[in-house]
């Protein structure tokens, strides 16, 4: 995996990857575009800052926080599927 800069910006190709560059760019945030950008105007995903008339980026800070909000929701999920999981144990042990 790659290392994030501590502060700057990303480009769209940076954030969603991009399998025909060469190299390859590796997806941070793996959605297509028109889910990204249907995210952005959601606010699912953070807005861009524009830095020129054809130049939109977003600040590494937004996407370094988006990464570790669904880290932390994946945690989350993960452990109320364990919770789910244990107590269906419980549930069947105790009918038998």
């Amino acid at each position: 995996m790659h290392t994030l800069p501590e502060i700057g910006y990303l480009r769209l190709p940076q954030i969603i990857g991009d399998p025909k560059a060469e190299p390859p760019i590796p997806a941070l945030i793996p959605v297509c575009k028109s889910t990204w950008w249907s995210g952005v105007k959601s606010g699912r995903f953070p807005k861009p800052i524009k830095l020129g008339p054809r130049i939109t980026a977003w600040r590494v800070e937004a996407i370094r926080d988006l990464i570790q909000q669904a880290g932390d929701w994946e945690e989350w999920v993960q452990d109320r599927k364990l919770t789910l999981v244990e107590s269906s144990i419980v549930e069947e042990s105790s009918h038998a």
